[in-house]
C-alpha cells in the first residue's frame, strides 16, 4: 500500500488532532448528537463543526439530520486504511530484526556468549 493514498492520508491527518481522537473514542460506545459531542470541548460550535467535518470528510464518522439534529456514529473501516499500512510497516521491520539477529547469531562463540 503506498504511503502517499489520499485515503491514508485524510485517515493519518483526521487522528492527529485529539479532539477527533476524543470524538471517535465517544463514538466507540455509540451514536451521539453533535451537542453530546461538543459538550466535552471548550470551543464555540462552528470550530467544533470543522473537526466533526475533518472526521467525516476521511470516512471515519457518518452523521444524519433528524429534524433540527444531527446524530453521529463510527465509521470503523476506515481504520483498515491505516492499520494495513502499519501492519506491512511492522512485517518490514520485524523481517529486519530477524535478520539483525541472524548476523549477530555468526559471532557467538561455541559457549553462547558474544565476544
Amino acid at each position: 500500500m503506498p504511503n502517499s493514498s489520499p485515503d491514508l492520508n485524510r485517515v493519518f491527518r483526521a487522528l492527529a488532532d485529539s479532539t477527533r481522537r476524543t470524538v471517535l473514542e465517544r463514538l466507540s460506545h455509540g451514536p451521539a448528537t453533535v451537542g453530546e459531542l461538543a459538550k466535552a470541548f471548550e470551543m464555540a460550535l462552528p470550530s467544533f463543526l470543522q473537526h466533526i467535518d475533518v472526521l467525516e470528510e476521511a470516512g471515519l464518522t457518518t452523521s444524519e439530520k433528524q429534524g433540527r439534529v444531527r446524530i453521529c456514529s463510527i465509521a470503523p473501516a476506515a481504520l483498515d486504511v491505516g492499520e494495513g499500512w502499519m501492519r506491512s510497516l511492522r512485517g518490514l521491520w520485524h523481517r529486519r530484526a530477524d535478520a539483525l539477529e541472524a548476523y549477530l547469531e555468526q559471532f557467538k562463540n561455541p559457549e553462547g556468549e558474544s565476544p
